[in-house]
This record gives C-alpha cells, sequence and structure tokens, in this order.
C-alpha cells in the first residue's frame, strides 16, 4: 500500500475531496415527497415494528420449528459474518489502543476493526499521538519503515491546506476537526494461526465542523482489507489495502446544523470493537 492510505484523503499530490452538493450547513433539503408515499412508509414502519415484537415475544420453545418443505431450523446452516459470539474481544490496551487479542478467528476481526478505528483518527494528524499508533498496531518491521513516510504524508503543508488544517494539523479558531470511523462489519478470508486476511466495512466521517468550515463533515462508505501476523503475542498489521463502498442509498434526512455536529463529536464517544 501507499503512504497515507490510512486516509483516502492522503496522498499530497491530487488529494480527493467529497464536498456535498450543497451546503449541509445552510439547510439544504431535497424535494419534499408526497403524502401518499409518506403513509406508505408510516405503514410500513408499523408492519415491521408489529413483526419485531412478535419475534421478540416467541417466548422460549426451544424446540426446531419445521417449514413448508419440511426441512427444521437445526437442518440449516448457521448464519455467518457478524453474528456476536459472546467472547470478551480483548485483554487490555497499549498507549490507550485495545490490544491482547485471542489467536483465533474473532481475535483478528477484532484487532482488525479496531485498527481501522485508530488509523482513520483525527489522533494520526498529530505527530507524537501517530507515532505511538503506529508503533502500537503494526509490525516492528513494518512501523520502523512506515513511521517516516507516514510523516512526510501528515505534514505537506498542501495537504493539509486542502483539508482546512493549520500546518500543524490543528483546526482554525472555532471549528472542530472530525475524523472518525464506525465499522459496520468484518469478515475473514483465510486464517492459520500465524496469519488472517479480514476485510472491514465501515462508514467515515471526516471534515471541519463549524460555521466558517469550508469542509463541512462528510459521510463516507469503505472496505479495508487487512493482512495480519501474529507478532509479540498479539495481532499486528503487516499491510492493508482500501477501496470504496458498499455504499448504501442516502435516506431522505436534513443535514444537522454545525452547531449540532460540534456538540454531537464532542459529547459521543468511541467503542471498542470485536465480533
Amino acid at each position: 500500500m501507499s503512504p497515507g492510505d490510512e486516509h483516502d484523503y492522503g496522498e499530497p499530490a491530487g488529494t480527493r475531496m467529497r464536498l456535498p452538493e450543497a451546503d449541509p450547513y445552510g439547510g439544504a433539503r431535497r424535494p419534499a415527497r408526497s403524502s401518499s408515499r409518506n403513509l406508505v412508509m408510516v405503514v410500513g414502519v408499523v408492519v415491521l415494528l408489529i413483526a419485531a415484537i412478535a419475534f421478540a415475544n416467541r417466548g422460549g420453545d426451544d424446540s426446531p420449528s419445521t417449514t413448508a418443505t419440511g426441512e427444521t431450523n437445526a437442518d440449516r446452516p448457521g448464519t455467518s459474518s457478524t453474528a456476536a459470539s459472546g467472547t470478551k474481544p480483548v485483554d487490555g490496551k497499549s498507549a490507550g489502543i485495545p490490544t491482547g487479542y485471542a489467536r483465533d478467528e474473532q481475535g483478528a476481526q477484532s484487532a482488525a476493526a479496531n485498527y481501522t478505528v485508530v488509523l482513520g483518527s483525527a489522533e494520526m494528524f498529530n505527530t507524537a499521538r501517530r507515532h505511538q499508533v503506529v508503533d502500537t498496531v503494526y509490525t516492528p518491521d513494518v512501523a520502523a519503515a512506515r513511521q517516516s513516510s507516514l510523516d512526510t504524508v501528515y505534514s505537506d503543508e498542501t495537504f493539509l491546506t486542502n483539508i482546512g488544517l493549520a500546518k500543524d494539523g490543528t483546526a482554525p479558531n472555532g471549528q472542530v476537526f472530525v475524523s472518525r470511523i464506525a465499522p459496520v462489519g468484518t469478515k475473514v478470508t483465510a486464517f492459520n494461526v500465524n496469519a488472517a486476511t479480514v476485510e472491514v466495512w465501515y462508514t467515515s466521517l471526516f471534515g471541519l465542523s463549524g460555521e466558517a468550515s469550508t469542509n463541512p463533515v462528510s459521510e463516507s462508505w469503505y472496505t479495508n482489507t487487512f493482512q495480519l501476523k501474529w507478532v509479540g503475542n498479539d495481532w499486528k498489521v503487516a499491510d492493508f489495502q482500501q477501496k470504496d463502498g458498499p455504499v448504501p442509498v442516502g435516506r431522505d434526512q436534513k443535514a444537522s446544523t454545525a452547531d449540532d455536529m460540534t456538540k454531537a463529536v464532542e459529547e459521543y464517544g468511541g467503542f471498542t470493537y470485536a465480533r
């Protein structure tokens, strides 16, 4: 992977900026929908709610149910991907980053999800903190090679100017820099006790929140494919690649004000992610 892939915004030469077609802080709306469509949506929500209540109140009958074809639920293959296992995801932290993962597929998925979060965070724009992150999540040989290249990317004045930050990576007065990732799901595509390939699908918030912002906070969707190695009794990143999507259809919602966005970023904390 090339330096700066921790952010799709990261290559100094040819920085990609995805600004909304209309200023979300100006209260831009899509055309109002017809009342009949609104009625259909309301009815749909009610039907789903009734179904959910019925499902929750099925009771404790553990006997396998039979389908119209005579097949029981017990005969069907188990669901995959992101079903919760109930196993504790991680034992501790290093430099504030969750570490100490199990040497199994769940541990590899948990590591990839949490490493995605920190590699895409605003902390990467602070030199001292970035060095801690790189030393913690990468294998030792990769970390040593990656530090200088990342320092070059994150100190490039053109790159920082394009995203609205000062030379030291800080936001202008009265604005809050937002770079936050929320994993949606993970899957293992290859695994053994010494190496794993894990994909992490996630949504990313990136931009400057504030009344004078020319780069308002916008949402993007990506998938990272991590190559993990078991090093020093933990999963570490040897490399990863990023690609766009899958991208869901946007809802017909009014964008929040700059003040509301700033409050949300400051008041809502993140999570430790797990399979």
